[in-house]
This record gives C-alpha cells, sequence and structure tokens, in this order.
C-alpha cells in the first residue's frame, strides 16, 4: 500500500513590517527620554579685569592642600570646625569675604564639601582662587 505524501505548507512569520516597528519603538524611546544635562555649581562670576581693593580685617583665608587638608586663617580644621570658625567670623563681620584657595591636585570632591560647608555656615562673599592668581 502507498501513502500519499501530504505537502505541507511551511508557515512563515511575516516579517516585512519587522523595520517598520523597531523605528517606530526607537523614534518613541528618543522622544520619551528627557535628556538631564548636568548644571554643574551655580556661582556668579565676576566680569574679568574687574578688581576691588578689600582691606585685610575682611578677608578670611580658607586653603585646601593636595591631601585635603584645611586651613583656616593659618590655622587646621576639620569639616565642621571650619563651618563654626566661619560662622564665628561672619557674626563678628558681616562684610566678611571667604577667599577659597585649593592646591591644583586637591580633589574636586573636596573642594564642593569645603564649598558647601561655607556656604551652610552663612558664607555669601566667596571668592576662589585660582593657583594660577596665588603669589
Amino acid at each position: 500500500m502507498k501513502f500519499r505524501k501530504r505537502f505541507r505548507v511551511k508557515e512563515e512569520i511575516p516579517i516585512c513590517s519587522l523595520p517598520d516597528i523597531a523605528f517606530l519603538l526607537l523614534i518613541f524611546f528618543l522622544v520619551s527620554t528627557t535628556m538631564d544635562m548636568d548644571r554643574g555649581i551655580g556661582l556668579t562670576l565676576p566680569t574679568p579685569g574687574q578688581t576691588t581693593e578689600v582691606p585685610r580685617g575682611n578677608i578670611c583665608y580658607v586653603w585646601v592642600n593636595a591631601i585635603g587638608e584645611i586651613m583656616c586663617d593659618g590655622q587646621m580644621v576639620n569639616l565642621s570646625q571650619l563651618r563654626e570658625k566661619v560662622q564665628r567670623r561672619l557674626s563678628e563681620n558681616e562684610k566678611l569675604i571667604i577667599s577659597l584657595e585649593t592646591d591644583p591636585e586637591t580633589e574636586y570632591g573636596v573642594f564642593v564639601d569645603v564649598l558647601d560647608e561655607l556656604k551652610l555656615a552663612g558664607a555669601r562673599r566667596i571668592s576662589i582662587v585660582s593657583p594660577e592668581q596665588s603669589p
């Protein structure tokens, strides 16, 4: 007895619309994704060449060395002591300007921590001295 062979039609998955779907998904994710740009530190910078003479008594010098040690007016302090000292100096002299200078090898995170502590202490006049400007 002979069996008849059945011809099976191969089932295919239609992929002709696959590129359309891929591009639609790509466009959807491009449009729906928000791009959050890093805003950096908000500082008001003076115009170049603008200088003002300030009496020495109105300046509090803060220095951060390469290994993250902080000196305030020639005394070694830690972050919490820096805040207390600056608050004390600001209560004595409301026109106080903080002169912040860092070593070129100082880590950026240490600089930001010191700047945050100065702002938390209430300092609104902070002069950031670049290493090129220091004597």
